[in-house]
Order: C-alpha cells, then structure tokens, then sequence
C-alpha cells in the first residue's frame, strides 16, 4: 500500500463519516414509514443504484470476478447481514427521538474496531495510543451509566458496524464492487417485505415527494458507504477508529442542539472526555508520521 493510497483512504473515510453525521436531519423526512419500511426500501433503491454505477463505471468484468472469489463472497454476505442490522436499529433510534443514543453507539464503536485491530488483526497500538483508548472508554461507560439502562441501541450499533468494517477490510474487495454484492444478497427479503406490505406500505400514499425521498434512500447510502468501503482496504484499522469518532460528534450536537434532546452533567462531562481522547489520539498519530517520514528520508539519503 502506497503512501498516495493510504492519504486517499484518510479522505474517502472522512467523507463518509461527514456524510453519516448528517443522517439525523434526513431519516425523519421519510415519516410516516416505519424503521422497516425505510430498511427495505433503503436495501431495494440501493441496489438499483450500484448496478447503475456498475455499468457506468464498466466493472461489471470486476463484479463477474467477485462472484468467483468464495471467500471475499462469504465475507461479504456476513458484512450485508450485519449492515442490515446496523442500518435498521439507527433508523428506529432517530425516528424514536433517540439520536444522542445512536450517537453513542458510534463512540462506542471505534473502540470495538480498535480492538477487533489488535486482537484478530495483530496491528499495535502505541502508548499514547492506549492512553487515549482508555480516556474514550473511561467517557463510553459514564454515558453508559448516566442512562441507568443498558444502551441497546448504541450496542447494536457499535458491535454490527465494527463486524462490518472488519468484514470488509478482510475481503479487500473495492466499494463498487462490494457494496452491489451486499444489497444483491439483501434484496429478496427486502422486495419480499414490500410486497408483503402492499398497500398498507406508505410509498404511494403520500404523494410524489414522499415517493421520491424513499427513492433517495439509495444514493444516500450508497455515497458515504462507497467512501467507506474505499477507505476499509487502503487504511489501518486504527485509523478508521479514530475517523470514526466524526459521525457521533456531528450526530450528537445535531441531538443537543437542532433536535433538543435532554443532556445531563454525566454527559457533557463524557463528551469532553472523547474530546481530550480525540486530541491525544490527533498528536500522538502526526508526531509519529512526522518520525516515519524523517525515517524514511534518513534510509533514502543512505
């Protein structure tokens, strides 16, 4: 991997956490649906979209290829059941007035990739690295508390999306290619669903504009998910954990202050803490690129 592949990465893995943020103002647009009458319409539109950009793009050669590849399919196939749980449980939690929840299932989850890195991946972290691990899960756990329940919603969330992005990092398949495949494999329940909706289903029910938004759902989720998968196989693990910390910080000042959800002392005290996390985790990664980079000058020049 090329230092110009890995810089590509940091910016496609940016944008889909920017993108992801903003989901808070977009999901209540698609009321009266339900969590899962947007999930199936989410999975079908989304479909319709990547074979789109398949053609466009002329990958189908490089599609063709992937279904041969019996181990990149089975990774995948795992990587769309757990996007479908993902994508359904942070619909419910934001059309259900839950989005500073769902905003800590995704502080959370940056931890679960962190340690999915170390553990299964065997990629290390440095000192500095583990202190702010440790300032971020001191935050996780007295938000965690400050509910006085276990936070399901931002469980789910963390652990399907951290089995997600490891998924996708082991197959090393490219966002076009990869993301086609996933909603390939879920599209018969979703088309299943909706038919078994029929009318009762609000896509025709509530004018064009309604129709249209629910039509939306697949370049909406197709950009930031693209952008991700793009990023999944050109940066470390370690890297997308810190990336991640974009998504919650924007959908949790969304919650606060657009959405007016309630904020305790106990939570304000635990943002702050994922905040000195980010900052140690920010200046511990530029001084030890700034280290490689003299390194590797030194081992040129010689």
């Amino acid at each position: 991997m090329t230092v110009a592949d890995e810089r590509r990465g940091l910016a496609y893995g940016v944008a889909a956490y920017l993108l992801w943020g903003l989901f808070p103002l977009y999901f209540p647009l698609l009321e009266p649906a339900g969590a899962v009458e947007i999930l199936a319409h989410r999975v079908a539109w989304s479909l319709a979209t990547m074979l789109l950009i398949l053609v466009v793009s002329r990958r189908l050669p490089h599609f063709r290829a992937l279904l041969g590849r019996h181990r990149a399919r089975n990774l995948l196939t795992l990587a769309a059941v757990v996007i479908a749980v993902n994508w359904g449980t942070y619909i419910w939690g934001v059309n259900n007035h839950r989005v500073v929840e769902t905003s800590l299932g995704y502080f959370i989850n940056p931890l679960v990739t962190v340690l999915m890195g170390v553990l299964i991946l065997r990629e290390r972290l440095r000192r500095w690295q583990w202190v702010a691990l440790g300032i971020a899960a001191t935050a996780v756990v007295g938000l965690t508390v400050d509910y006085g329940h276990p936070p399901w919603v931002a469980l789910t969330l963390a652990f399907s999306f951290g089995t997600y992005g490891l998924a996708k990092k082991q197959a090393g398949v490219e966002a076009v290619e990869s993301l086609t495949f996933e909603t390939l494999v879920l599209v018969p329940v979703a088309l299943g669903y909706l038919a078994w909706l029929g009318g009762s289903g609000t896509f025709l029910g509530h004018g064009p504009g309604h129709a249209l938004l629910l039509a939306s759902t697949g370049i909406v989720t197709a950009i930031p998910l693209l952008c991700f998968g793009a990023a999944a196989i050109r940066v470390p693990m370690t890297t997308l954990g810190l990336l991640q910390y974009l998504a919650p910080i924007l959908q949790f000042l969304l919650g606060v202050t657009v959405l007016d959800e309630h904020m305790s002392p106990m939570r304000w005290a635990g943002f702050g803490l994922v905040w000195v996390a980010l900052v140690l985790f920010t200046v511990e990664a530029a001084r030890f690129r700034r280290r490689q980079l003299v390194l590797a000058a030194v081992a040129s020049a010689a």
